[in-house]
């Protein structure tokens, strides 16, 4: 097959990483794969993995008609059997040329905690949790797959110089202290409270037991995230909360961690390094990952909802880090139920193969196209910027929309079903 991927951006970032290692593990399997891109960091990944970059222009509106446009050509020039756009704006790029060109067939991936009702419900949908694809199904979507995170476990396991010692120096970790790690895109929008309080807890426990915190990450929040680190420093007078920024390797950091805190990708490459994890979500979510505890992030994913910010970090993080910083056996037990659970299910090479599953079955079911349905889209999301508009009047508007209303917030799916083993 020739396939096209269209990451949503190349900064660095959980979706478009999952992009471009799966197009590459896909390539690897006899494939013809090409990156539709705009320009930015993860470019240079792309070399490091042997995939061509077509470049695509840098878009005014979404979804853009100079990118439709683009995508045209590209299909007209070499001819592809699959366009495949990660999160909304590439997806309805995707989508556009497709209607233009037949023998070309648009799938999505969404690994936003929520998928944009306007993304026509007759594209073939990938989503990132088993509840998110529960939901999808219950409003109509005809064709919609999971595709867990996949990990690339040969660059990301325990044993593996990545330059530890190095890490340690550069940024003067104290070899006796427990660290803690958490890799996170430092964005408003999902991650920013879970941050603060991971911050605030380790503050507090640093009264009982010496700790530090390194965040690698860089976003739009950074600068709340720094004026926040400064504070803590100040107040416990040593170096509590270590800022990296934006690293475009951070496996040094899930190395060296005693234990990692996050969510997603960040949480499932933690696991691959063999370390105990604690699952970051919103709303004062905080999860220890034990085999008790496995059903449900397999059911809503690397994530959680919980019922309020709560009382302050010791009402929500505090009670789970504490035992795990002063527990070395029980940090060594669930680091190893961590990476035994990562070679099971999230295996690179087994996501591509379902990868390459799924695109054959959406070229199977390239009939499926209806007129009517894309109108209702259309409509649909029409109405959403309609809202939005009228909510950027009066400085209500979510940065990231639709992680902004997750799924997993959603009583009618909190329920774990049946996950495939």
């Amino acid at each position: 097959m020739r396939i096209l991927v269209y990451p949503h951006s190349m900064s660095l970032g959980g979706s478009q990483l999952n992009a471009l290692e799966l197009a590459a593990a896909v390539q690897d399997l006899g494939h013809e794969m090409v990156v539709f891109a705009q320009d930015g960091p993860l470019v240079r990944r792309c070399a490091t993995l042997g995939l061509e970059v077509l470049p695509a222009p840098e878009p005014r509106r979404r979804p853009s008609p100079a990118v439709v446009n683009a995508l045209l050509h590209r299909i007209d020039r070499a001819g592809m059997d699959i366009l495949h756009g990660y999160e909304w704006p590439p997806a309805l790029e995707c989508v556009l040329a497709s209607r233009l060109r037949p023998a070309s067939r648009a799938v999505a991936t969404v690994l936003s905690m929520a998928v944009a009702p306007f993304i026509p419900r007759q594209v073939p949908l990938l989503v990132g949790t088993h509840q998110i694809a529960a939901a999808e199904r219950d409003v109509g979507r005809l064709m919609v797959g999971v595709m867990e995170p996949p990990v690339d476990l040969t660059v990301n396991r325990p044993g593996l110089d990545v330059g530890e010692d190095a890490f340690r120096a550069r940024w003067s970790l104290h070899p006796a202290i427990p660290t803690i790690v958490l890799v996170s895109r430092l964005a408003q929008e999902l991650k920013l409270e879970g941050i603060l309080t991971a911050m605030d807890t380790v503050s507090t426990l640093s009264a009982i037991v010496p700790l530090q915190l390194v965040v690698v990450g860089g976003g739009p929040a950074e600068s709340d995230v720094s004026r926040h680190a400064e504070r803590i420093n100040r107040a416990t007078g040593r170096r509590t909360v270590i800022l990296t920024g934006a690293l475009d390797d951070p496996r040094p950091a899930y190395s060296v961690a005693d234990v990692a805190l996050g969510m997603g990708g960040s949480a499932l490459r933690a696991m691959a390094f063999g370390k105990p994890l604690v699952v970051q979500g919103e709303r004062g979510y905080w999860k220890l990952l034990t085999p008790e505890s496995l059903p449900e992030f397999l059911w809503q994913g690397w994530y959680g909802v919980g019922s309020g910010a709560g009382s302050g970090p010791a009402h929500t993080l505090a009670p789970i880090l504490g035992p795990l910083v002063t527990g070395h056996e029980r940090r060594r037990q669930l680091g190893e139920f961590a990476l035994a659970t990562v070679q099971e299910r999230f295996s690179l090479e087994l996501a591509a193969r379902a990868q390459v599953r799924f695109y054959e079955d959406a070229l199977g079911s390239a009939a499926r196209r209806s007129s009517y349905g894309d109108a209702a889209a259309g409509g649909r999301f029409l109405r959403h910027q309609a809202i939005r508009r009228s909510r950027q009047l009066v400085g209500r508007a979510a940065d990231e929309d639709f992680n902004a209303r997750p799924v997993a917030a959603r009583q009618d799916f909190a329920s774990p079903s049946r996950v495939p083993g």
